[in-house]
């Protein structure tokens, strides 16, 4: 029986439909309202179908660890889910997807070093972990990221970030996004080859 797109998505879609995505993502939004909130403005924006996936499933990593630490609560690491959730999305997507997701702390860090007007307006979630994600960049980080492929990609998606953080806000469910996942879904056979390379 031939696999279709949505079956390749499930196991996707059961990880925003867990308890792990309803736990609270900062003071006000779940997981999944940060996610659904993102991809709404995204849409608002008139962003490429990447880029709304890349905002839906920007903080993915976040759930496949389990790394949630409540906002009263010291956080004391690090946990790289920027790049976890980069390595899990890319069994399904390409770098259009894949390289905002794993570029938008290193946005959050070159937004605070260029407009000072952004880092007094993170929220108390945000601030909490910029320092043990490397604090501002300096100048030769910026440069460094500035050259980067992704880059303004990710700036957009760390702004629709940040603003998506609305208590009660009304936007479109998951399952909504279905049609405009499967038309990013990289082949199965460009997946498998992927993963063969990776092992060797």
């Amino acid at each position: 029986m031939t696999e279709t797109p949505l079956d390749r998505l499930r196991p996707l879609f059961a990880l925003y439909r867990s308890p792990a995505a309803l736990r609270l993502y900062d003071e006000v939004v779940t997981e999944l309202d940060h996610a659904l909130q993102c991809a709404a403005l995204a849409q608002l924006d008139g962003a490429e179908p990447s880029a709304v996936a890349a905002a839906l499933l920007h903080d993915v990593g976040h759930l496949v660890l389990d790394d949630h630490v409540a906002i009263t609560d010291e956080l004391d690491a690090d946990t790289g889910h920027e790049r976890a959730g980069a390595r899990y999305l890319s069994a399904w997507f390409g770098p259009e997807v894949t390289a905002p997701v794993a570029l938008h702390v290193a946005a959050k860090r070159y937004l605070c070093a260029t407009d000072s007007d952004y880092l007094d307006s993170l929220s108390p979630s945000s601030s909490r972990s910029l320092a043990l994600q490397g604090g501002p960049m300096d100048s030769d980080e910026c440069a460094a990221f500035e050259l980067g492929p992704h880059a303004a990609d990710a700036v957009s998606l760390r702004r629709w970030d940040d603003a998506a953080k609305v208590a009660g806000l009304d936007v479109a469910p998951f399952d909504s996004y279905t049609d405009l996942l499967a038309g990013l879904l990289r082949s199965p056979q460009r997946t498998e080859r992927r993963n063969i390379h990776r092992e060797q």
